[in-house]
């Protein structure tokens, strides 16, 4: 009998279950036999050498020698006072101009970083930066739990990602509020009564919806309660670009990919127990029962059902990952071509003590979700790129299956065209949704 495409089991056998253990067994051994490997290492410190072409940084007051990170260097060039673009780019290029040195003492770094900025023009936060006892704000801002620490504009510029400002922006709101701190000659202030005078900057600059949305992610994060990201799509829509960028905007630390579970399972049941585990989403029709390659029987088993049977299959990590974060309280982000609306719809109505948010990602140009599949190559194998340029047809199908079922159930929809676009889009359904929340926490007695 052939299975309806709009039931989804989401159940656990006690079979799964023990799969589903060993697989965390086999990671823990896993993780346990690289540690060794690391200690066996550290041991015999003469099989360790520099890889080329890094450029180390020497601290002459006790020898140490550290690698250079251009993250490290641009958390330091934001705490001066520059937006994180500039300070990225910045960092980026120091790297280039002195990797071939091999190594270079700490002061003579900052001093060449501090001549950069100059010549950039900026030349207070060359300042700040050469002497960062001076960028420490003489605002102190004290936490609900009574602790204390100065006034951060990066911290603040990092509440703002919710209101989709764009940085740079962001800083300007942020050094206007901060000169009217100072002007009024506040010394100390309290995080709530921060988070309420940016919340009036923003009503004045920017207007009372990003002001609202604001107040609400501040309330929201401050409440303990987890926000689920259901990022679903088709192979080749930006599902992983995505969600990468939303979690570091939106300070999330955990991400998992549907396709990352599905390996896992793979590793533990063999394809003859599950044959529709070991293929591609838009290929697992063809080892149904019932298949018979170039057969035109109407009552063949078709693209969809294979994609679904497979996706009920995935279903079982997905509970398990989705429970964890649940019961840990965590925020988290779960994306791939499993997440298909109604089981986005069933984990709304599952998890009632998280936010949970679902979307679907589209391209709705066939040229360019061709063009996306084609540039795949670049990042996997180009057989792999090869095998999705020869299933379009499918996938395009497949595509419209989920933007069909995606209306059906109220999933919004968001077309990915422009990355800064699709990004603010989805920061607004986040916000709709935490409206939403906050309006049924309101009515319930």
């Amino acid at each position: 009998m052939r299975r309806s495409h709009v039931k989804t089991r989401f159940t656990v056998s006690s079979g799964i279950t023990c799969i589903i253990g060993r697989a965390q067994c086999v990671f823990w051994l896993f993780n346990n036999v690289r540690r060794r490997a690391c200690i066996g290492t550290s041991r015999h410190p003469s099989i360790v050498s520099k890889p080329p072409g890094k450029l180390y940084v020497v601290d002459v007051t006790d020898g140490s020698e550290v690698p250079f990170l251009r993250g490290i260097l641009t958390r330091s060039l934001q705490k001066a006072g520059i937006p994180f673009e500039e300070a990225y780019k910045l960092a980026s290029e120091v790297r280039e101009k002195l990797q071939s040195l091999g190594e270079i003492r700490s002061s003579e770094l900052r001093k060449r970083v501090t001549t950069l900025l100059r010549k950039r023009g900026f030349e207070e936060e060359a300042e700040a930066y050469l002497n960062p006892s001076s960028a420490t704000s003489l605002i102190a801002v004290r936490s609900r739990d009574g602790a204390t620490s100065p006034f951060s504009k990066g911290q603040l510029a990092d509440s703002l990602e919710i209101c989709a400002l764009g940085r740079e922006r962001a800083y300007e709101i942020i050094q206007v509020l901060e000169a009217d701190l100072i002007g009024d000659e506040v010394d100390e202030i309290s995080s709530t009564e921060l988070y309420a005078k940016m919340e009036d900057a923003l009503r004045t600059e920017c207007g009372d919806v990003v002001a609202d949305s604001y107040r609400r992610w501040i309330s929201f994060s401050r409440s303990g309660r987890p926000l689920i990201l259901l990022v679903g799509g088709t192979t080749g829509c930006g599902k992983s670009t995505m969600s990468s960028e939303i979690a570091h905007r939106l300070n999330i630390v955990r991400t998992q990919s549907t396709d990352m579970l599905r390996e896992v399972m793979r590793l533990m049941i063999p394809p003859r127990l599950i044959p529709t585990l070991h293929t591609s989403s838009f290929e697992a029709y063809q080892v149904l029962a019932g298949y018979a390659s170039g057969s035109t029987k109407s009552s063949e088993p078709g693209m969809l059902e294979g994609y679904l049977t497979q996706s009920s299959q995935v279903a079982v990590g997905i509970e398990g990952v989705l429970q964890r974060a649940a019961n840990e309280r965590v925020s988290l982000i779960l994306e791939g071509v499993h997440v298909h609306p109604a089981l986005q719809h069933q984990i709304e109505t599952t998890f009632d003590d998280a936010v949970v948010v679902p979307i679907q990602l589209a391209v709705l140009n066939k040229k360019r979700l061709k063009k996306n599949l084609v540039g795949r190559g670049q990042q996997i194998t180009s057989r792999r790129s090869e095998r999705y340029v020869e299933n379009f047809d499918r996938i395009w199908k497949l595509q419209s299956f989920l933007l069909s079922e995606a209306d059906r159930f109220n999933v919004p929809i968001v077309p990915n065209e422009d990355e800064e676009d699709t990004i603010r889009t989805i920061m607004q359904i986040v916000s709709e949704y935490l409206a939403h929340m906050v309006q049924t926490d309101t009515d319930q007695p």
